[in-house]
């Protein structure tokens, strides 16, 4: 929060009980100040959160139809995680579906379609920056690439990973966070069947290469951290896939990425340190419905990761993971776990099978944490 701050001479005469001089009368000097005030144009630390897949099922919608009473309103859907994207100084989300207009169509799996109030309530929750390079991207073509990103800029959300012209998609997309530049780049492992990319700049597809010439123009842009989100894995599996291992190796390896974001697989995965810096293979979904739900389909994270300036640079000096659940009610939520007040029988369940596979890969001793565990 900002607060008001007097003139530092007016401050200092108050603490002393001096007033101002009388006609013929001689000031007293104001003593200096011997510590001047911190600046407020390069904080020493900032907080990123990011989320799982927003994966958009009909239920979902008709979930908020009814929230809405006949308007569709996922507010409610998101409202459990508001609190903590509120507390981060930059909230990253992973929009995994193509955004519609006011009148549809709407459509779920197997080529996604949703309403644009989705990223309204992203917004209201307190989503700044959308990942939207993934295997749904191009199910409604090109013309759904341009309506999602017309979509987001609408509610001032800001995008990386698909774009409207060559010279969108050039322009790394590098975000103020505070007195801090941070770039933000987005990949996926390629597109669902009978979809693909008219022209190879309208969606990005994963290349450690790549990434990593991309992050290196964020820098050039004037990224003081680039972190990259990579839509990667195996749907449904828990451990990472040998290719997510490998990329992550290569890509953290480059000193111009800082920290990698994963997605795709629907269910947790675990965190690890690579060469000195963290990668999140998989934060499962954040909100979704299947038609068969799983159990760990519900279950999700989110990944919150403070940065602090050293002489080395910029690092991650707390790294912490909140279990999330979407609620299948009736209604239908996504709960904040560590902000639960009561447990049940199926919050412990993915609390327990969220930590063991979230710690699976040794984070714990790296100094992950849970907050409240």
């Amino acid at each position: 929060m900002r607060s008001s701050r007097l003139p530092a001479v007016a401050l200092a005469c108050m603490l002393a009980g001096c007033s101002a001089s009388e006609p013929g009368q001689t000031s007293q000097p104001v003593p200096t100040p011997t510590q001047p005030s911190p600046s407020v144009d390069q904080p020493k630390s900032f907080t990123l959160i990011a989320g799982g897949d927003v994966l958009i099922h009909p239920a979902l919608t008709d979930q908020a139809t009814e929230d809405g009473n006949g308007a569709r309103d996922y507010k409610p859907l998101f409202a459990g995680v508001k609190p903590a994207i509120e507390q981060a100084d930059v909230a990253l989300c992973h929009l995994e579906v193509p955004i519609a207009t006011t009148q549809g169509p709407f459509k779920g799996y197997p080529t996604f379609n949703a309403p644009p109030e989705v990223v309204e309530a992203l917004a209201a929750i307190g989503v700044d920056v959308c990942s939207t390079a993934s295997n749904h991207t191009m199910d409604q073509g090109a013309a759904g690439v341009v309506g999602t990103l017309d979509a987001l800029d609408r509610v001032k959300i800001e995008h990386a990973g698909s774009a409207r012209s060559p010279a969108e998609a050039a322009k790394p997309l590098v975000r103020a966070v505070g007195g801090v530049k941070v770039g933000f780049l987005s990949y996926t492992f390629g597109f669902n069947k009978g979809t693909s990319r008219p022209a190879p700049w309208m969606a990005n597809l994963i290349d450690p290469k790549a990434v990593i010439a991309e992050a290196r123009a964020a820098r050039a842009a004037g990224a003081e951290v680039v972190v990259a989100s990579l839509h990667w894995g195996i749907e449904g599996k828990h451990e990472p896939s040998p290719d997510q291992v490998r990329i992550a190796k290569q890509v953290l390896a480059d000193p111009a990425v800082d920290l990698i974001i994963g997605h795709h697989a629907h269910v947790v995965q675990p965190f690890e340190k690579v060469n000195g810096k963290w990668v999140t293979y998989g934060l499962g979904n954040q909100v979704a419905k299947h038609e068969q739900p799983k159990g760990n389909t519900e279950e999700g994270v989110l990944a919150r990761f403070r940065f602090t300036k050293t002489a080395q640079g910029w690092t991650v000096d707390k790294a912490e993971y909140l279990p999330t659940l979407v609620d299948l009610g009736p209604p239908i939520r996504l709960r904040d776990l560590t902000a639960a007040t009561a447990t049940s029988p199926r919050v412990q369940q993915a609390l327990d099978r969220t930590d063991q596979t979230v710690l699976s890969r040794g984070a714990a001793a790296d100094g992950l944490t849970r907050p409240g565990a």
